[in-house]
């Protein structure tokens, strides 16, 4: 038995097909994952991820711990609520994780911030974050207290009638909703406590807001070409390999985040592959690990790949040759197909981008 979410008798209760997913039980889906793929794309639903690891860190060195931590600069972030996107990476300049930080509290007596990590690198993470406190005067503070949930989908806001900008989040006392997710919609991502959790998403289902399982949710994420963890990269990879660059705070020029020295030495030389989107425009599906061969160049390899239900076509993510061109090959049960080579987002906000 994993470990489960405050949800766990309310998804079977709801019919879910319950998988082991990084040490958790969660639903894969509710009968349908195409369904409910399509009613995030089309209209809304609500995702439990409370299995994702929240952890505040405050104290009067907060920001200079975080800036120290992260590629990007938490410095950016002026507004109660604000949130960015950012890597926290190993002296070699890997990716230990990637996260979402928000800026919790204002700047007297000192910022608060509040970090959401992926479930499966929560020892990891927590056990490095820790590490690096040594010279600040931090608190780091896991809040199993929490539960996270994401209602994601072009009416996701209407339903829950919440006005925020991208990237912007509102703290209500004991509750924090964002305009964050990881889906290509639009849509709100709250963190409540782990008390109130089960009447919440049982008022959210009652007023006719569908569960999705994170079947879906891989599905959603891929057509928007985002990242997962363990497979699009990992500390082996540099965020400049994994289509990351935009995460990296480059100025001040003082600021020496851990990895800062090797990325830039790799950005000089330039990087010697890049993440790109397959799409494979005959029958078969794309899976990762398939080998990705660009003729005259040199091969690469799948990260993700799925069928994708927006597009009726198998869609991938692959690290190739920088050279790589618009066209490549990929093997399937030992027979070479076409695929197209395109920018890695496939769909947003409901439009088609390939």
């Amino acid at each position: 038995m994993g470990q489960r979410t405050p949800l766990y008798d309310l998804h079977v209760a709801l019919g879910a097909k319950m998988v082991d997913f990084g040490g958790w039980d969660m639903p894969l889906h509710y009968g349908s994952q195409v369904e409910e793929h399509h009613q995030v794309r089309r209209e809304c639903g609500v995702f439990d991820v409370s299995h994702m690891c929240v952890v505040d860190v405050s104290g009067e060195q907060a920001q200079a711990y975080l800036q120290r931590l992260l590629a990007n600069d938490v410095a950016r972030l002026q507004t109660p609520g604000k949130a960015l996107y950012s890597a926290m990476l190993n002296e070699q300049g890997g990716v230990i994780d990637d996260l979402i930080v928000y800026l919790t509290g204002s700047s007297s007596p000192a910022p608060g911030y509040r970090l959401v990590l992926n479930a499966g690198t929560r020892d990891k993470d927590l056990a490095w974050m820790h590490a690096q406190t040594a010279e600040f005067a931090v608190e780091v503070r896991e809040r199993r207290d929490l539960a996270v949930l994401a209602i994601q989908g072009p009416k996701a806001r209407a339903a829950l009638i919440h006005e925020l900008k991208p990237f912007q989040g509102l703290p209500e006392a004991d509750w924090f909703i964002a305009r964050t997710g990881y889906t290509g919609e639009d849509g709100l991502e709250i963190v409540l406590p782990a008390a109130e959790v089960v009447p919440f998403f049982n008022d959210l289902v009652g007023a006719g807001i569908s569960p999705i399982g994170l079947g879906a949710r891989d599905t959603l994420r891929l057509e928007a070409g985002m990242n997962l963890y363990g497979q699009d990269m990992d500390e082996q990879v540099s965020p400049l390999a994994a289509n990351m660059a935009w995460t990296i705070a480059w100025e001040p020029a003082a600021r020496d985040f851990i990895g800062r020295m090797p990325l830039e030495a790799q950005r000089a030389v330039g990087c010697p592959s890049k993440l790109v989107g397959l799409v494979l425009e005959e029958r078969g599906v794309l899976r990762a690990h398939q080998v990705v061969r660009v003729d005259g160049i040199g091969d690469g390899e799948i990260t993700s790949g799925s069928f994708s239900p927006t597009l009726n076509k198998s869609i991938a993510l692959a690290r190739v040759p920088a050279a790589t061109g618009d066209r490549a090959e990929v093997e399937i049960r030992g027979k070479w197909y076409p695929v197209r080579v395109v920018r890695p987002s496939f769909v947003r906000n409901g439009k088609t981008l390939i």
